[in-house]
């Protein structure tokens, strides 16, 4: 398992954000977190893909007319980098905290694991793959393996905790952008890393379905940063989780 150097990618994105207005990954901006809800046994946890707009969540609760809690935090890693935001494994302790009664969680995690050394670190592992390449560099993938076991420690840790459901949400193909630079090329990187949190998902102690988005959310559903969904891409992931999740509210 090779040495991740996230603490410092933590203190550079910080000055990085500050500088660009949090555009990049959405540090600056996040809407509030949701601490008690109509069904609080229900709870949202990740990233800025939820937590930038919260538009996802705001179709969901239309759809069921019920609201349910949400700890997602722009510029959150899966684990660690707490800097910057709680991590995805603390908003979890955080939720726990609140409310320890958690049976259904909706989340994401793992992106910023892997988007932010490439945005502040000059794509320190290699996860860009440009045109001379023939594959994902060995350090990309050796990055994302680390993260595929964060990812199902924490998993078995939330089944410890007495979590029944997870609904695990893959990220789709980001796109180049003036703000962010050429992240169409992390297209391999992010098909290795929905493979390998699809994995962690089947390979979990608790019931847990990956929701793939990347056939349906278009660069057209990309708002200008080149990563984060327009209104467009976050009703189409809203469509993908609602069928998994109406049956938990």
């Amino acid at each position: 398992m090779q040495k991740r150097v996230l603490g410092k990618a933590a203190f550079v994105t910080a000055a990085f954000l500050t500088v660009s207005g949090g555009i990049g990954c959405g540090f600056v901006a996040s809407v509030p977190w949701i601490r008690s809800a109509s069904v609080n046994h229900v709870v949202n946890i990740g990233d800025s893909i939820f937590a930038l707009s919260g538009k996802i969540q705001d179709y969901l609760h239309s759809y069921s007319g019920k609201t349910f809690r949400r700890y997602a935090t722009s510029g959150a890693e899966l684990k660690g980098g707490d800097l910057i935001a709680p991590s995805v494994v603390n908003q979890f302790a955080i939720a726990r905290a609140d409310n320890s009664n958690i049976k259904t969680v909706l989340m994401d995690g793992g992106g910023n694991d892997i988007l932010l050394p490439v945005l502040t670190l000059f794509d320190w592992y290699n996860c860009k793959k440009d045109w001379w390449e023939s594959s994902l560099s060995t350090s990309c993938k050796n990055l994302i393996n680390d993260i595929y076991v964060d990812g199902v420690n924490h998993l078995n840790e939330m089944r410890a905790r007495g979590v029944t459901k997870v609904l695990y949400l893959g990220y789709y193909y980001t796109k180049d952008s003036l703000i962010s630079g050429n992240l169409s090329a992390l297209r391999q990187a992010i098909d290795y890393g929905d493979g390998k949190f699809a994995t962690a998902c089947a390979n979990s102690l608790l019931s847990c379905t990956f929701i793939d988005p990347r056939s349906s959310v278009k660069s057209a559903d990309i708002i200008a940063d080149g990563i984060h969904p327009a209104t467009s891409g976050s009703l189409k992931i809203a469509n993908l989780i609602w069928p998994h999740l109406q049956p938990r509210l």
